[in-house]
């Protein structure tokens, strides 16, 4: 290999960003694991156990070019959603159901939760399914922008109808958002989309309000659970709920609040408060590193979010799917982002979804990080052909 052929690899603004965002994570998991709740835990080690690993998957997927990925997304999406279904018939000893949801395999020393990864997989599969279908049909109209939205729900819907079944509502959001900003940016007709929001809206508005009014009906109508319609509640009137109810919304803002301007350092962390190091990960961010540092998070954020943006516009006349791909991903890294923080300042209900690249977790380092190795292998082959282009 020639001195320049191994320059295509060396995204060097992508390693920087992905340094900045693991240095940040393991100094905030190390101040969060000071707590006395956390008392000999290591996860910091873990962590970077999880990172390293991640990093090998990231040079994995180098070895196959787009084409190859384009060509297998439907059999990789398929395998994910069959692990799904595995997970549902699993007995307790492997599927243990924690906090009211079967959604991990919990094996010796391991735990995985498979929805996590089945994100990625259905990007790449929608990506594929959008490229496809743009290349078929390359003047559009209502009837084939309606195939594709069809088969673009359908994509959608196995892993969400399989994921209502453990039940994880958060996750199932997640999904859901992802699908609509795949329909939006896939050039449908705004007609359609249009149509499509209002019934949403309607939808989304008319259930919350029946849940507020009614919350004993909406549980055994629409099955969802005690906690999960106090979260509702407690996002929607904390002012009505009992202390219990708003004990995380109340040592989030006590932990943001108390870290000011500049915050308390490394080793200094007075609030206690569940979750610490994966769900409310910000609020140790803003009580170690104040507002300065939260707002540099949030920057950070921004810069990748950025950065992705550009690469899909710039691989677009090379490879749609690449270019559909990075869009895919920027919306489940805005839509953990917004929840996650949005969560600890009290502006949205609390979920379980990590802030990913930040939060300790196996499942979500190594899925987050197979999706960075695709977005990594999309950045290789645009300096590919944008160096062949000006030869």
């Amino acid at each position: 290999m020639t001195k320049k052929q191994q320059s295509y690899y060396m995204q060097t603004d992508l390693i920087f960003l992905f340094i900045l965002f693991v240095c940040v994570s393991l100094l905030t998991i190390y101040n969060a694991q000071q707590l006395e709740q956390y008392e000999g835990e290591n996860f910091v080690l873990k962590q970077i156990i999880w990172f390293t690993i991640g990093v090998c998957i990231v040079a994995a997927i180098q070895f196959l070019d787009l084409e190859q990925l384009h060509k297998a997304s439907v059999y990789i999406y398929g395998a994910s959603i069959f692990i799904l279904f595995i997970l549902l018939i699993s007995p307790e000893s492997i599927a243990r159901t924690i906090n009211g949801a079967k959604s991990w395999f919990t094996l010796p020393g391991l735990s995985l939760q498979p929805a996590e990864f089945t994100k990625i997989t259905t990007i790449l599969f929608m990506s594929a399914v959008i490229s496809k279908h743009k290349s078929k049909y390359e003047v559009s109209s209502l009837k084939s922008d309606s195939f594709l939205l069809i088969k673009l729900l359908l994509v959608t819907a196995a892993p969400v109808f399989l994921i209502m079944q453990q039940p994880d509502f958060g996750t199932s959001m997640v999904y859901l958002f992802i699908a609509g900003m795949m329909i939006i940016l896939s050039g449908i007709n705004w007609k359609i989309i249009a149509s499509l929001i209002a019934i949403i809206s309607t939808v989304s508005a008319a259930v919350i309000g029946f849940i507020i009014k009614f919350p004993v009906m909406a549980q055994q109508l629409l099955g969802i659970k005690e906690y999960q319609v106090n979260r509702i509640l407690t996002w929607f009137d904390p002012a009505q709920q009992s202390s219990d109810a708003t004990y995380h919304f109340d040592r989030a803002y006590m932990a943001l609040g108390s870290g000011q301007l500049f915050g308390k350092g490394m080793s200094n962390l007075q609030v206690n408060y569940p979750e610490a190091h994966t769900d409310f990960i910000f609020a140790v961010i803003g009580e170690s590193f104040g507002f300065i540092g939260s707002a540099l998070v949030i920057f950070l954020y921004f810069m990748l979010l950025y950065k992705l943006v550009t690469l899909g516009l710039s691989i677009f006349k090379h490879s749609s799917f690449g270019a559909y791909f990075c869009f895919g991903f920027l919306s489940l890294l805005l839509i953990h982002v917004f929840q996650n923080i949005g969560m600890t300042l009290g502006i949205m209900p609390i979920t379980g979804i990590p802030l990913l690249l930040l939060s300790y977790g196996g499942s979500s380092v190594l899925s987050t990080m197979l999706g960075m190795g695709i977005i990594y292998r999309v950045a290789v082959e645009y300096t590919i052909q944008n160096d062949y282009l000006f030869k």
